[in-house]
């Protein structure tokens, strides 16, 4: 009895992906003509098959859990092809950098919100959500540009992956400002989480070299051992960070350091990149399935302002935080570039901020808009920055590889 619908669902959900591959395979080559990323693709076709849409998407959850598998995936490459020495060494940028972007940022929404009568919970949620810079797209942005290896890549990596850290007790304390009852076990627990994370780290940084792999050879001739293993080290990784209350896509992080120092990178990059680049576009697909283009009609006016504000206000801070340490001018206002949108972290601020009633239904649809639109035009305002840089400053002799 239930086979009729069991085949009817299975059939929508093949049409769905022959929808969606030949969607990012036509978009995707027009904006290659244009010097544009595939990622802008995955959104776009996101926006036209969400809810919002045509509302060709049978289940959000499952899309939505795919789209975290792929933030896990890119984290555990980041891991795997960062060096660590470089990132270690970056450790005051990455900290009095993110720091100072918190501090700035809550001091703009301050201003803001003292005109519209917003209490002192509401500017501190909104100055978290506004500092936070998308990973997932700037880790890729920079893959793709090849920039990864330089020195103003490794700067704003550093950033990033401290941003990311610094979520867990941006959660806390938002939980506690919001009047909910954070158990004293629960702020333990990640705290004790953070440090494991920074004792392996350390561990791995000591050490330079794992060799506790005695099998590897065996496993290089082994494809499908290759694949399996790697996913182990993935998400165990994820797993253990989610256990103590850490964003499990650290714990990936942490795995693919473990893999690096084993020597395993190569091997392991060739065996899962395939699943890395299909989970990271439904990751992008799911973020323009929750782009309301009627609410953005509707508020067309207040959007477009406050993205333009968004956008000048973290360029400005980044670029004064990058030069600060070292970069160059040209190098730090392309790096201010990149960490210049709301990243995608922001949604679950926004998540907590909204069962907490510190943000209201509005103020709610309005901000995930706002991140959603920041991810989205990300690529076009680096790629207008890097032209304005090229053609009225002067580029830095030579940039070195770390």
């Amino acid at each position: 009895m239930f086979l009729p619908l069991i085949s009817s669902s299975f059939s929508n959900s093949i049409t769905l992906l022959c929808i969606i591959g030949l969607g990012v395979v036509v978009s995707g080559f027009m904006l290659k003509k244009i010097k544009q990323p595939t990622l802008i693709a995955y959104i776009l076709i996101g926006i036209l098959i969400g809810q919002h849409g045509f509302d060709l998407i049978p289940d959000n959850t499952s899309m939505r859990f795919m789209g975290e598998l792929g933030i896990i995936l890119l984290f555990f490459f980041i891991g795997m092809e960062i060096d660590l020495r470089t990132f270690v060494g970056n450790w005051k940028l990455a900290i009095f950098g993110t720091l100072g972007q918190f501090a700035l940022s809550i001091a703009c929404v301050y201003g803001l919100g003292y005109l519209f009568g917003w209490n002192t919970t509401r500017i501190i949620v909104i100055g978290f959500i506004i500092a936070l810079s998308s990973s997932a797209v700037i880790f890729k942005l920079l893959e793709d540009k090849n920039i990864m290896g330089k020195k103003i890549g490794q700067n704003v990596s550093s950033i990033l992956l401290a941003q990311d850290i610094a979520l867990a007790p941006i959660l806390i304390i938002i939980s506690i400002a919001g009047g909910e009852n954070t158990s004293f076990n629960s702020i333990i627990l990640k705290i004790i989480g953070g440090l494991l994370i920074i004792g392996t780290i350390v561990y791995i940084y000591i050490r330079k070299e794992i060799t506790w792999l005695p099998f590897r050879k065996s496993i290089k001739k082994d494809h499908e051992l290759q694949v399996f293993l790697a996913f182990f080290f993935c998400f165990a990784g994820a797993a253990i960070a989610g256990l103590f209350g850490i964003s499990e896509a650290l714990g990936a992080f942490v795995g693919g350091l473990i893999m690096h120092a084993g020597k395993a990178t190569k091997w392991i990059h060739d065996a899962i990149h395939s699943f890395r680049i299909l989970f990271v576009a439904i990751f992008f697909i799911s973020i323009g399935a929750q782009i309301d283009i009627t609410f953005l009609l509707e508020n067309g006016t207040p959007l477009g302002l406050m993205l333009v504000a968004v956008y000048i206000t973290n360029h400005l801070i980044n670029t004064l935080i990058l030069k600060t340490y070292g970069n160059s001018w040209f190098d730090a206002v392309i790096g201010g570039a990149f960490l210049a949108q709301i990243g995608e972290l922001s949604f679950l601020i926004c998540i907590t901020a909204f069962n907490l009633d510190i943000l209201t239904q509005y103020a709610y649809d309005f901000t995930i808009s706002l991140i959603s639109l920041t991810i989205c035009i990300s690529p076009f305002w680096i790629l207008i920055t890097e032209k304005l840089c090229a053609r009225f400053m002067t580029k830095p002799l030579e940039k070195v590889d770390l």
